[in-house]
């Protein structure tokens, strides 16, 4: 006998962040939030096996995305917060050990995710599908790791800690 497919529930439930998601106000807020928890489970890894790992929860993302957006009749439907999970821990890759980068990484996700900057906009506008969904996140994830890794580089030239 083939693998029964997983139940359509417990795919909702990771799509929506463990349940966070389903939080009336700000689920993408409460979303990055899941995120924090899990980067300090992942944080003690190698660069390359977080990097393996985020590629892999990004790609898992898509899947849940596609299949919840479908039911749900919305590919990025708000209660959908997988892709800010992997998004936060995007922002967080060789990030500078200590709770105030983990802040900072988280405000400057959440910056880029709901500000959008180019081309992050018209990827979320054109690609009506999990890809699109989780493409988004990731990309907002690289330009808040950009501003992350800037901010740390220039708190150390001016030894500021």
């Amino acid at each position: 006998d083939p693998p029964r497919p997983l139940p359509r529930r417990l795919i909702h439930f990771l799509a929506q962040g463990f349940g966070a998601g389903r939080i009336p106000y700000a689920p993408g807020t409460f979303g990055t939030l899941v995120g924090v928890p899990l980067y300090l489970v992942l944080s003690g890894l190698p660069p390359v096996a977080y990097a393996a790992v985020v590629v892999g929860l990004f790609g898992l993302g898509v899947w849940l995305a596609e299949v919840t957006g479908h039911d749900l009749g919305a590919h990025d439907h708000p209660s959908i917060v997988w892709d800010e999970i992997v998004g936060y821990l995007t922002t967080m890759f060789l990030a500078p050990p200590g709770w105030m980068w983990m802040i900072v990484g988280f405000f400057l996700f959440r910056l880029f995710d709901i500000w959008k900057p180019f081309p992050i906009r018209q990827i979320d506008r054109q690609l009506a599908n999990g890809l699109g969904c989780m493409l988004d996140d990731a990309l907002a994830g690289i330009y808040a790791l950009a501003g992350l890794q800037g901010i740390f580089y220039l708190s150390t030239s001016f030894h500021v800690r």
